[in-house]
């Protein structure tokens, strides 16, 4: 018979097990409101469209280029963490994101509008690294990976009812509002003070380097979204790509401690990781914009289109049950292997449904996603924080996010790019092409 648990250790366990489920709670709900920058503002695309007088494939520059801030503010975020903590970065990020919304969502004309969904993604993009540094340095094993499981479940959840109220809210209060809906992620802020106190290494920031890295990111997205905005775009795409692809290397060499640490960026595991993993938001950034342009051409309410996405939202709650053991008996590389294929499978079944305009094969597929993104991301996230130092760890988190969310920029470039010009069914096709290379990527790691 084993030996009795004294109180306070009861109590100490107790406590320890309500400060996950607590702070992963919150810290997913934020992340779910960031997420409802882009899912809410899905349904807002068609009308934003035309009142400014532009065609739909033009409006999903707001969703590529604040995946695109999203992204590239990440690790400019995990790098000033590993500065000065993770606290006042967070703070400064939702002043941003609530400044940007704002501006967005007031704008008189489209120009204006993307100007606020840049600065609003490059606050949000606090949210998605910030929280892994917290959960990765307030927890350790099991604790951690079930910690993190429950925090993209619950922002899954949380994004996942973004087009249901941005589609309510574009039915009744105008799509203006559904811009704005993310401001509400700062109410979980007083809950969450006390745990966001994690303390920084005294790291240097970079800003050429992020500047630079901006530069490259933002000429790949240019490019692909090119096809829907001429020629002009595609030769600034062209350009950025020249220029900055080459000056990054070059920076890097120079700074090998910089922004892109060469400690980081040459670690395989980090590197495979983040480009496996970066074809699921490439996945659901895909089917953000290519679902309601599909069912609203054919007659659907905008409120309609976001019941359909309610399904995944609700099932998403469960993932963790269902994730956290499966990731405790396999490595994260098998996981992110997993994942990769229910994406590349979801993209091939949303790719036939809107080929047909069939909505249960649509939400057939937006579940296949989240399901992929309820083990993607976690499964990244636990497989970078493995692989690298203490003291890099926030900015691997930040270099390894900010590959995550450019695949969500370049998912939404290629639908609306493409998708004006070979048909959505046809771009969702072309995007599977992604997780299959993800999948390819991350399988030699898959015994580590």
């Amino acid at each position: 018979m084993s030996a009795p648990i004294p109180s306070d250790a009861s109590a100490h366990v107790a406590h320890s097990a309500s400060d996950v489920r607590r702070v992963s709670t919150l810290l997913g709900i934020l992340f779910g409101f960031a997420g409802m920058g882009s899912a809410a503002a899905a349904l807002a695309l068609a009308p934003m469209a035309e009142e400014y007088g532009i065609s739909i494939g033009a409006a999903a520059w707001s969703i590529s280029l604040y995946a695109l801030m999203l992204g590239v503010g990440t690790a400019v975020y995990g790098r000033v963490a590993d500065l000065v903590g993770t606290r006042y970065p967070m703070l400064v990020g939702l002043g941003l994101m609530v400044t940007g919304a704002m501006v967005a969502a007031l704008a008189p004309t489209f120009a204006v509008h993307l100007a606020g969904r840049l600065l609003q993604g490059a606050g949000v993009a606090a949210v998605p690294t910030l929280g892994a540094a917290i959960v990765s340095a307030r927890y350790q094993g099991e604790i951690r990976t079930a910690a993190l499981l429950r925090m993209a479940a619950t922002a899954a959840a949380v994004t996942s009812m973004g087009p249901l109220a941005g589609g309510i809210a574009v039915d009744t209060l105008g799509w203006r509002v559904a811009i704005a809906l993310p401001i509400l992620g700062v109410l979980m802020i007083p809950a969450l003070w006390s745990a966001m106190e994690v303390g920084g290494t005294g790291a240097r920031l970079d800003f050429l380097g992020a500047f630079l890295t901006a530069l490259a990111a933002g000429g790949v997205v240019l490019l692909i979204q090119s096809p829907s905005t001429g020629v002009a775009v595609a030769i600034a795409g062209f350009g950025l790509v020249l220029f900055g692809v080459p000056a990054v290397a070059l920076w890097v060499r120079k700074r090998p401690h910089g922004f892109l640490p060469i400690e980081v960026i040459r670690n395989p595991y980090v590197v495979r990781s983040a480009v496996a993993a970066a074809a699921v938001p490439a996945s659901w950034f895909a089917l953000l914009v290519g679902v309601p342009v599909v069912l609203l051409s054919h007659g659907w309410e905008p409120w309609q289109v976001g019941l359909t996405l309610v399904p995944s939202g609700l099932i998403s709650l469960f993932l963790p049950r269902i994730v956290g053991p499966l990731m405790n008996r396999i490595s994260s590389a098998q996981a992110l292997m997993l994942s990769t294929s229910i994406a590349a499978g979801a993209l091939l079944v949303a790719a036939l449904g809107a080929g047909l305009a069939s909505a249960p094969l649509l939400i057939v597929s937006v579940i296949g996603v989240t399901f992929a993104f309820g083990i993607g991301q976690p499964a990244m996230a636990a497989a970078v924080g493995a692989a690298v130092n203490e003291d890099v760890r926030g900015v691997a988190l930040g270099v390894a996010t900010l590959v995550f969310m450019v695949g969500g920029s370049v998912g939404a470039a290629i639908v609306g790019g493409l998708g004006s010009i070979i048909g959505i069914g046809e771009a969702i096709a072309v995007l599977t092409l992604l997780p299959v290379l993800g999948l390819i990527v991350v399988a030699p790691t898959r015994r580590t």
